[in-house]
């Protein structure tokens, strides 16, 4: 088990106290990166990040220099960062958002200059209370530096921000359900297309959608080069990247590894890492990607962290978040809880999501509480099916957005790898571990 010693990029400052203040920020290099931008044209920092190949970070993995490129020229444009960070088990963007806030901003400000954008919105998961204060404090100091504002730090460019905190709702994290809410309507995702965002977004101008990890890499891949971002990694998944490691692990936590050239095992196990798993307990099964994410079992523990690589063994990285399952575990009330989550967060808009989902649940509810039927696994997979024709991965689309056809994900993983803990529950009546 071999770590790299490649440099950590958006978690540097994570071992100081005070790394939410702007006194600790300039004292580490802060800034310098957009008094560097500003001093080239607007299509130079566009290629330093193209060059970079950095990938979105939020769940879907599109490139953000080519996000950028896709821009429709317009006298109007804007910049919405996504800070709804929802996905159960995932805690990369709130660690970000409290302990490095100024280093999001930083990231938006270079990224506007880039796309030539003079309004940019940073939209916020409502429950996020500290970071919300610190990132709108952030925002305070920035304006009094001069960072923001006017003629930033007299080069000309003017830009304005705002921190914009939403209502809790799973579905805002989709990035036109976002917009949606930033116009002060309810979350509903658009049809795509037209309603890409590049070319119809924020009150119907052009607008970009970047999550906030994409963000906080800007301002190091704009002082030290796209080449030395694409340096580290591998193939398409370059750079490193944050895993919010959680589940049956000893030391549960967010971890900045470099992609590609290291692997769940050593994510797990390695002791500066998770530790391995709790107790004595074997790994049972683990979720590479965030809960909306098909399930791996023990005999690919060794798999690379990049994107091609989770993507070719059909499943996903997803929103950066590895849920490690021990040999003590349910699988059906894993699946079954899941399940429920998805039911509740439905927008309702899409009738394979809105009733598929609850149909689910409510038949998973039945095997979990010993009132199953065997007949009840194949039903799953039907309804599973009706929802993502195929049950396969990369699931097919019957919805708007994407949450209704990762829905069957837990299900079918369960079955598929667990079908006679399933059995077991319809036969005795009941949970074998409870």
């Amino acid at each position: 088990m071999a770590l790299t010693d490649a440099p950590k990029i958006v978690t540097a400052r994570m071992g100081y106290d005070d790394a939410h203040t702007i006194e600790r920020y300039l004292a580490t290099g802060g800034y310098e990166g957009l008094r560097k931008a500003l001093s080239m044209t607007p299509e130079a920092v566009a290629a330093e990040v193209d060059a970079a190949s950095l990938l979105g970070r939020g769940g879907a993995g599109f490139p953000a220099g080519r996000k950028w490129s896709m821009l429709r020229k317009n006298p109007v444009t804007y910049l919405v960062i996504n800070g709804d960070e929802s996905e159960p088990a995932t805690f990369k963007d709130h660690m970000l958002i409290e302990r490095d806030p100024h280093q999001i901003i930083e990231g938006v400000l270079i990224s506007a200059y880039a796309l030539q954008v003079s309004q940019a919105f940073v939209y916020v998961r409502g429950e996020f209370a500290l970071g919300l204060e610190r990132l709108q404090s952030a925002l305070n100091e920035a304006y009094a530096h001069g960072a923001i504002g006017a003629d930033v730090f007299g080069s000309g460019f003017s830009v304005d921000v705002v921190v914009h905190p939403g209502a809790g709702a799973y579905i805002c994290g989709e990035e036109t359900a976002l917009l949606e809410s930033l116009e002060g309507k309810r979350g509903f995702p658009r049809i795509k297309p037209p309603y890409f965002p590049a070319a119809i977004g924020l009150y119907g101008e052009p607008t970009v959608v970047n999550n906030v990890e994409t963000m906080s890499n800007i301002p190091w891949i704009v002082r030290n080069g796209g080449a030395a971002f694409a340096a580290l990694g591998a193939g398409r998944s370059t750079g490193t990247r944050l895993f919010a490691l959680a589940g049956h692990v000893r030391k549960p936590g967010n971890y900045e590894l470099e992609m590609v050239k290291t692997t769940f095992r050593d994510l797990i196990y390695a002791p500066v890492l998770g530790g391995g798993i709790r107790g004595s307990n074997a790994l049972k099964a683990f979720i590479p990607g965030g809960v909306s994410a098909p399930w791996f079992g023990p005999d690919q523990v060794d798999l690379p962290l990049g994107q091609d690589e989770v993507g070719d063994a059909g499943s996903m990285l997803g929103s950066g978040s590895v849920v490690v399952m021990d040999s003590a575990t349910c699988m059906v009330r894993a699946a079954w809880r899941i399940t429920k989550f998805f039911s509740r967060e439905s927008c309702g808009q899409c009738t394979p999501c809105r009733e598929g989902s609850g149909w689910l649940e409510r038949v998973m509810y039945r095997i979990e509480n010993g009132a199953g039927r065997e007949e009840d696994l194949d039903l799953l997979m039907d309804v599973c099916d009706n929802i993502s024709p195929g049950v396969a991965w990369p699931p097919q689309q019957t919805t708007i957005c994407v949450l209704g056809p990762s829905i069957p994900s837990s299900i079918a993983s369960g079955i598929r790898m667990f079908r006679d803990e399933f059995l077991v529950h319809v036969k005795e009546g009941g949970c074998p571990f409870d």
